[in-house]
């Protein structure tokens, strides 16, 4: 798989599909603080039959660079720029959870690259968010599968054993160390555009789990408001990964939200 570089960190990432005879043939999506690509492993094959899928590994996570923080929202932005352009990607939708979808806010306003996006369990400030509950260290197995109670329901975690496993195993492989989750977590600190969200012209589509408890929903529900153009849709019984516990429904409700473009 390719690496891109912003600056001097590289950054891996994947791609997926051929895309179509479009002005928008690429779906992009940017990731939770400290998680590998694997969180995107329920949407990449949905979206890589119409579009080209492009997962890039956040700094710090995967086989990109973890470079010394504290890392910023637009440091992080800069990076996914930094991989679209090498993937030869001209104009994307963008997908992001969490940290994700605070890149997403920030690429809108700053990149003449991105198109619609969809935000999963997003505010638009880090005050009042809760990420710290996510953290475990990769290489503690138990510690990794006793956090995913914050990512995640008990009931995904009671009826999807095999899958929660799975969800182990990639950790341990991809998520960040210590350090680059505190790196990440900075950026989340500071990130504040709740007074400038009437520049973000993008198309936007807002999805929040009722359950989250990283992201309140309200948090969604206030974003989704102080967009021109958002819309919030919260998805029953869902946690913060959303994306991973209700996929087929957000899977769904994202290609939706797509159909009609170029």
């Amino acid at each position: 798989m390719p690496d891109a570089a912003n600056g001097n960190v590289n950054l891996y990432y994947e791609i997926d599909g051929e895309g179509g005879d479009r002005d928008v043939d690429a779906v992009a999506f940017c990731g939770e603080i400290g998680y590998g690509p694997w969180q995107w492993g329920w949407q990449h094959a949905a979206v890589a039959g119409p579009y080209r899928a492009v997962v890039p590994a956040t700094r710090g996570t995967g086989g990109s660079d973890a470079p010394p923080g504290p890392y910023t929202v637009g440091q992080l932005a800069a990076d996914l720029d930094a991989v679209l352009a090498d993937a030869g990607v001209r104009a994307a939708h963008v997908v992001g959870v969490g940290l994700g979808g605070m890149v997403a806010l920030h690429a809108a306003l700053h990149s003449r690259r991105v198109r619609k996006i969809v935000l999963v369990g997003t505010s638009a400030y880090g005050d009042g968010v809760n990420p710290g509950s996510l953290w475990a260290d990769p290489a503690d197995p138990e510690a990794v599968e006793s956090s995913l109670r914050a990512a995640v329901t008990g009931e995904f975690l009671e009826y999807q054993p095999s899958v929660v496993s799975r969800i182990v195993e990639w950790r341990a492989a991809e998520d960040a160390d210590r350090d680059a989750w505190e790196a990440a977590r900075a950026a989340v600190r500071e990130f504040d555009i709740a007074d400038r969200l009437y520049e973000v012209s993008n198309e936007t589509l807002v999805l929040h789990g009722s359950e989250d408890a990283v992201c309140p929903p309200a948090k969604g529900r206030e974003l989704a408001e102080g967009l021109p153009r958002g819309e919030f849709v919260e998805v029953d019984g869902a946690g913060h990964l959303a994306n991973v516990e209700a996929s087929r429904e957000v899977n769904d409700r994202i290609l939706a939200f797509f159909e009609g473009e170029d």
